[in-house]
């Protein structure tokens, strides 16, 4: 292949015809070309484009501890109640049975960059030549004095990784006597999927609408106004959800009293409600932060922008919500997909002696419902500038949607089915 058509290829490549038989062994591999850790959007993503991009040439192992792939994105229509579980989980098969990925389910306690090697929590080790790490985020349980323990009692619940805690957060909403208060607080921003919060209260104040009409929902927000879509959200909760939905910002959250099932803040009054969904702030997944790779103010990891090389070690790239985000950059699954083409295409150039594309573009767009069918979206192109080594907007790229309308709705699921497909069919 011609580095022109490689690079060509990089970037327009969406699927490909040939597929390759299982690769899955009942062993784990003493060694892989590229080590994908983590089956996330940018992971699973990353792990199927290395076999594309290197016509099924480079092998590749990538370590997931679930056997089966649970999409954040949609997920706040679980909680909501107008979708399930089912229609947002989808297996890992397809990427060993189609692609020739091989799928490790364990979680990697410890990176040695230095030697190439990860060890699992299993006691295996696997060494690699290229490794991308992909972990998505962790919750930051110091940051809200009490959370972790009300967490794990599941009281006080996040849901901000899509599965079980999910439909705990439903059932909770379910149980919750009519008249009864929800209250979600968020943390301040950079954190995982900026509207995510304010789409989950639309979500559950649509269901109070329903079922629950004397409910009232809170958000209690750090940051001193909505982060995302906020002219769309407002206007749609004034004339949809009117003395049942109440935004307050300028509240960050510092304490919860489980006796009481009360947040604290650090000036407003205590807040007390029947069901909590504390958010607190969030950094790169553990693995990163324990491997010395969240070099940015030990929370976020800074990368080479061009490969996603990691500025702390040589030949880990690292992708998705755990990077320090490059101007306007969401932490998103769309993101975070883009990511993973963007890095596939860069290691299997290293790999293969071919140019690295000099102008890796990424695309996003984020669909948030405000009620069970009404949609309103966000969309921006980023181009990689040389000059300032960083991903920038394109300018007139993107935007936002005019208003809130079942059409986008339509488009909303299968935005879903089309980048499951792409990321792990």
């Amino acid at each position: 292949m011609k580095r022109r058509n490689f690079v060509q290829a990089s970037l327009a490549l969406g699927t490909l015809g040939s597929m390759v038989g299982c690769a899955t062994t009942g062993t784990i591999p003493n060694r892989a070309k590229v080590l994908v850790i983590g089956g996330g959007y940018g992971g699973a993503t990353a792990a199927k484009y290395v076999r594309l991009l290197s016509d099924y040439k480079i092998d590749v192992v990538m370590v997931e501890p679930n056997s089966n792939f649970v999409s954040c994105p949609i997920s706040n229509l679980v909680v909501g109640g107008s979708r399930t579980m089912g229609e947002i989980t989808t297996p890992y098969d397809k990427l060993s049975g189609r692609h020739g990925v091989t799928v490790v389910r364990d979680m990697v306690s410890t990176i040695d960059a230095a030697r190439k090697t990860v060890t699992l929590a299993g006691g295996a080790t696997i060494g690699y030549d290229k490794l991308i790490l992909s972990p998505g985020i962790d919750l930051m349980w110091n940051s809200i004095e009490g959370l972790q323990a009300a967490s794990a009692s599941g009281q006080i619940l996040q849901a901000w990784k899509a599965g079980p805690e999910t439909l705990a957060l439903r059932r909770q909403l379910e149980a919750m006597p009519d008249g009864g208060v929800y209250a979600i607080t968020i943390p301040l921003a950079p954190y995982r999927c900026p509207p995510g919060p304010y789409e989950r209260a639309s979500q559950v104040a649509s269901y109070f609408k329903k079922a629950k009409p004397k409910s009232k929902v809170l958000i209690l927000d750090a940051n001193p106004d909505v982060t995302s879509k906020g002219p769309l959200f407002k206007k749609f909760w004034a004339e949809n959800y009117q003395g049942m939905l109440e935004y307050r910002g300028g509240h960050k959250a510092i304490a919860v009293d489980v006796r009481t099932n009360t947040v604290k803040f650090d000036v407003q009054d205590d807040v007390r409600a029947q069901v909590l969904n504390v958010l607190p702030d969030m950094s790169a997944g553990a693995i990163a932060v324990r491997s010395g790779l969240a070099n940015a103010n030990k929370r976020w990891c800074d990368v080479n922008y061009l490969t996603f090389e990691s500025t702390a070690a040589k030949d880990v790239h690292i992708i998705g919500d755990s990077t320090l985000s490059a101007p306007l950059m969401p932490k998103s699954g769309h993101m975070a997909n883009s990511h993973g083409k963007v890095v596939a295409a860069a290691v299997v150039a290293q790999l293969s002696g071919l140019e690295i594309n000099p102008q890796p573009v990424l695309t996003n767009t984020c669909y948030s419902f405000v009620n069970d069918k009404l949609v309103v979206h966000v969309a921006s192109v980023h181009q990689y500038v040389a000059a300032e080594k960083t991903f920038k907007t394109v300018a007139g790229s993107g935007g936002v949607s005019a208003a809130p309308n079942e059409l986008e709705g339509v488009y909303a699921w299968n935005w879903a089915q089309n980048i499951w497909a792409d990321t792990l069919l």
